[in-house]
């Protein structure tokens, strides 16, 4: 299987060293001297890290016959990927390839079906469970550990714990801060 575990950015310097996005938990697995690497556009690569380094807070790197500015420049924008065996697992045990939990039934704790999980969708502040529900509409579900409870594989589930209004509109509750006001005693309504 493959996974995407970087994005080229902008060259840096003049030897042909790039910055990258990174798009994986495991940088140092994935992304060593030495990997190889196939790329998004095919036409680029495959590449083979020859160095890395943490320059300012950004991972760069040196791709085998890569030498110069102009090389570098040339990969802007490619997407580089790892060949990975889909039984491996991450390190961390609360950690999950996305192929792990697509398909996965989401269930509430008392078994309740919500759906199927579709898509993850990986934002800056957390990644969302985009998820089928059966009637064919979708529900966002944040994937953190606040709501999403549980994850086992074994059974092909994720157990959550939503939120009033998450997953159904009609028991969303709507808190106005007005309302706080005209409660508290010796204020005016």
């Amino acid at each position: 299987m493959q996974l995407v575990v970087a994005r080229i950015g902008r060259a840096h310097g003049i030897k042909g060293e790039v910055t990258v996005e990174v798009r994986t938990d495991e940088p140092e697995l994935r992304l060593g001297p030495g990997a190889r690497l196939t790329t998004d556009p095919a036409a680029n690569g495959p590449l083979t890290i020859e160095t890395g380094r943490v320059h300012s807070g950004r991972l760069l790197l040196r791709f085998e016959g890569v030498r110069d500015r102009t090389a570098a420049e040339a990969l802007r924008n490619t997407l580089l990927i790892a060949d990975v065996d889909p039984a491996e697992l991450p390190e961390d045990p609360e950690e999950f390839y996305d192929h792990q939990l697509i398909d996965l039934d989401v269930v509430l704790a008392d078994g309740t079906e919500i759906g199927r999980i579709t898509e993850i969708s990986h934002l800056p502040s957390q990644d969302l469970f985009i998820v089928e529900r059966p009637d064919g509409s979708e529900v966002m579900i944040p994937f953190v550990e606040e709501i999403v409870t549980e994850i086992d594989l074994e059974e092909q589930r994720a157990v959550v714990t939503p939120p009033p209004g998450l997953i159904d509109d009609s028991q969303a509750v709507i808190v106005s801060s007005r309302d706080e006001e005209a409660s508290e005693p010796g204020k005016d309504a």
